[in-house]
């Protein structure tokens, strides 16, 4: 094996790690994308950012998403009767980080056009999925919501922002011929 190699073990049988820096550091080498989740809230569109989605399946279609129990968003936007998760472009690492915070007009200044079922699409992102709730698990300090797919669509002309080790990113394309002489 090449590389520095760090290893920390965690015994199920007297509970979970303590070392949840350690925890979080050797998390943070998957890369993941970045999305905001929108919805109308009365007559106003509130959001967070959310790193945790992915798809769950194509029959039926659905998406899941993982916000944490402290959001102060996800109990209304849970509550709406429609949702969107946009996934941010590589541009869009202001919008992750203003949707990150509690409080405040997250939407102040920000373009965006409402979903068939009103949720806020926000411009110029990579992707975005409309859905409604259909149902919702503990997941530890964070809830797993699963949503069934009621519309989407993408700009196929954006890259999707990544996260990486606590820190924005993009993505980089590589060659076919690249991937098998392994460089």
């Amino acid at each position: 094996m090449r590389g520095r190699h760090v290893s920390t073990r965690v015994d199920s049988s007297i509970g979970p790690a303590t070392d949840t820096r350690a925890l979080r550091d050797v998390l943070g080498h998957f890369c993941s994308g970045v999305t905001v989740v929108t919805a109308m809230v009365g007559d106003e569109p509130a959001g967070f950012t959310c790193q945790s989605f992915s798809a769950l399946s194509l029959d039926p279609p659905q998406v899941l998403l993982c916000p944490s129990r402290r959001s102060t968003s996800w109990p209304a936007i849970r509550a709406a009767e429609t949702f969107c998760v946009n996934v941010l472009s590589s541009g869009q690492h202001a919008l992750s980080d203003r949707f990150a915070k509690s409080g405040g007009r997250k939407f102040d200044g920000v373009r965006w056009c409402p979903a068939e079922g009103g949720a806020p699409i926000i411009g110029g992102v990579a992707a975005w999925f409309e859905v409604a709730l259909a149902a919702e698990h503990d997941g530890g300090d964070h809830l797993i919501a699963v949503a069934d797919l009621l519309d989407f669509g993408s700009d196929p002309t954006t890259q999707p922002l990544v996260f990486h080790r606590s820190r924005y990113g993009g993505v980089v394309e590589l060659s076919l011929g690249s991937i098998e002489r392994g460089t």
